[in-house]
This record gives C-alpha cells, structure tokens and sequence, in this order.
C-alpha cells in the first residue's frame, strides 16, 4: 500500500466525474505502487480489474509462440487498462509491465458496472476509448501488411510527435521509446529500428538529442512516407 493516497483528478475517463464523485470512487480503489520493470498483469490471471495509470507509465504487451514481444501500447498517467476483461468476464487479452516507477489504483468488475451505470458521461468516454483502440489496430494491422520497414518507423514516429506551439509543421517527441520498444510496437527488429532512425537524421528529416526526437518539417516526412514503395531498405 502506498501512505500518501495520490487522485484520480488526472485521469481522462473520468474527466466528467465531480470532485465529490471522485473522492468516493478514490475510497473504492485498491492503491498500489510498482517499480520499474515490474509486471502488473500477467496475461494468465484471473484477476479482472481494472487500472487507471496516476503516475508513472507501462507496457502492454503480449508474446509469440517463439517469445518475441509484441507492444500493443505505452500508456501514461492518465490512461486506464483492463476495462476487456472486466466488461466480458473472460481472460486477459494482453500482460502489462511497468516502464517506470508508478501509482496505480484498481477497482472491481462490479465497480466498473456500476461505474458506467450511473454516470453516461464516463460510458460514452469508455466507447470512444474503445472505438480509437480499434482504428489504430486497423492502421497497424494494415501497415505491417503493406509497408516496409522505413514507412513503418516513420509512421511510428508520426504517431508519437506533438506540434509544437506556434509552428504546427513542427512535431517532437519528449520521450522516445527504446528502440526495442519500437521495434516490438510496429513488428520489426531493434537492428532495422536503429538503422531507419539513422537514415532519417541523415536526410535531416528528424533530430535527435539524447531521448527527445524533432521533426523538423512534418510535410516533407509525410511526402516521404507516402512516395516509397515497399519493400523498404533496412529489412522488414
């Protein structure tokens, strides 16, 4: 258990919820504090809870019959996960480890029943979260079909970038994930990864300075994207 009980103020499905609403929900919840590297579900439990991210951030992932790992998601605070298992009463569909130190708090199948009962607002954000979960699986499902590896990494990166204020063909990205992260995220290798992000700099279609990626001009990477033909160079 953690001593000093963080909120759930920051977290976007429950936007809507009161602040008295809130703290009741906060008395519901079962706290819990996980250090880096460490595994929160196990795609095997029974445990059908569902969590919501208040600090820190973690990796959905899965695995292939060969052990390889495949990334489905890098959520940060904010974000929820495990509402599928709660809602259909059947297993896990993914395991979920810390990628940092991190504050969780869980509530109940029951909970989230009444949860979405009572208050239509958080339902309807529910069905939006679940509507994006299943175009951006489309998008990737699509890309791992017809793209090579650059367009595939590029099309990551595009994913990742914010604008920056005032220029909005300016994108970065504060945190890039690992390589491998990346790699396990759009199905490829680190090596292939490490090797487009390399050629990307070349062209000076991104910066990088330690963790923190620029892309200078948005359009240009865009058009790239758009004008290779796959196979791409730098493997699959």
């Amino acid at each position: 258990m953690i001593e000093a009980r963080p909120r759930l103020g920051g977290i976007g499905l429950l936007r809507s919820l009161s602040d008295a609403e809130l703290r009741a929900l906060e008395q519901r919840c079962r706290w819990r504090r996980y250090r880096s590297g460490q595994q929160i579900v196990d795609r095997q439990s029974e445990d059908r809870s569902v969590f919501f991210v208040v600090q820190g951030r973690v990796r959905v992932v899965d695995y292939s019959p060969g052990g390889r790992e495949v990334v489905y998601a890098i959520l940060g605070a904010g974000a929820h996960f495990g509402e599928l298992a709660a809602i259909d009463g059947r297993g896990r569909s993914a395991s979920v480890l810390a990628v940092e130190d991190c504050v969780l708090a869980a509530i109940t199948p029951d909970d989230l029943d009444s949860l979405l009962r009572r208050f239509p607002d958080v339902a309807i954000a529910l069905i939006h979260h679940l509507v994006e979960i299943i175009r951006t699986s489309d998008e990737r499902i699509t890309e791992l079909s017809t793209l090579g590896a650059l367009q595939r990494v590029g099309r990551e990166l595009l994913r990742l970038a914010e604008p920056r204020a005032g220029d909005p063909n300016v994108w970065s990205i504060a945190r890039l994930p690992t390589q491998g992260s990346i790699a396990a995220q759009i199905g490829t290798t680190r090596e292939t990864v490490a090797r487009t992000l390399a050629q990307l700099a070349h062209d000076g279609l991104i910066e990088r300075r330690g963790r923190q990626l620029r892309i200078p001009d948005r359009a240009r990477l865009e058009g790239l994207l758009a004008g290779l033909q796959p196979p791409s160079p730098g493997g699959s």
